[in-house]
């Protein structure tokens, strides 16, 4: 959309009520604002480098509510994705997920809307593709995710 903050890392409008990005900066939560997002999940941990600090009280001092389901880069699991699901599902929206790269979202939406939503896979997968694809051939440190995106990790 015309008013979308697309120099934001890893930026992706997913519909109308569905943003993702990689990492927040502090300019970037009126940024959000601004075009009426009222919800936002962060999927990366507070102790990565390159985490807002005080994110959630920065996000309710705009009225944006906020979830943070902390995901290990190398431990995603389904009890993650469940927190996920329902707040991307139950929450307000529009919604903006975000983590650092926009990895883990891209990892996680490609779940919800292949097993969730019945979008048919290929589709699923170049939604994801345009932001990253885990494949364990090329890292093998990515096998995790490999896993997940197949709905068989733990």
């Amino acid at each position: 959309m015309a008013n979308d903050p697309a120099d934001i890392r890893g930026w992706q409008r997913l519909s109308d009520a569905v943003t993702t990005s990689g990492r927040i900066e502090e300019a970037d939560v009126s940024r959000l604002a601004e075009i009426g997002v009222k919800q936002v999940v962060n999927l990366a941990l507070d102790s990565h480098p390159e985490a807002l600090a005080d994110e959630a009280g920065q996000f309710a001092a705009q009225g944006i509510a906020y979830t943070h389901i902390p995901v290990p880069f190398d431990a995603p699991d389904e009890a993650h994705f469940a927190a996920f699901r329902a707040a991307v599902e139950q929450g307000p929206q529009p919604v903006h997920v975000h983590c650092i790269m926009n990895w883990r979202v891209s990892a996680f939406f490609y779940r919800l809307h292949r097993d969730q939503q019945g979008m048919p896979e290929a589709e699923a997968r170049a939604l994801m593709a345009q932001q990253w694809v885990p494949d364990a051939a090329d890292k093998p440190e990515w096998a995790v995710w490999a896993q997940f995106i197949a709905g068989t990790s733990k």
